[in-house]
């Protein structure tokens, strides 16, 4: 996990992207997609994450979100 860009308030909306381990294409099959997607709304509608935007690509996802802060 990178230390060297961190999220720090849920106040602002942040550009981020998520990668497989190694660029591996995961997502390449619907139901592949379909996993992400549900996992997503699961976030919006039970921990407070607000998506503005995202873009699943074969190995990656681009997302303009703000909402759920971890430590």
């Amino acid at each position: 996990m990178s230390t060297k860009y961190k999220a720090t308030t849920t106040e602002e909306a942040y550009f981020i992207t998520i990668t497989a381990v190694g660029w591996i294409d995961i997502f390449t099959r619907l139901n592949q997609k379909n996993v992400l997607i549900n996992a997503l709304k699961y976030c919006q509608e039970n921990k407070g994450l607000e998506i503005y935007a995202y873009c699943i690509m074969s190995s990656h996802i681009h997302m303009l979100c703000k909402g759920i802060m971890q430590t």
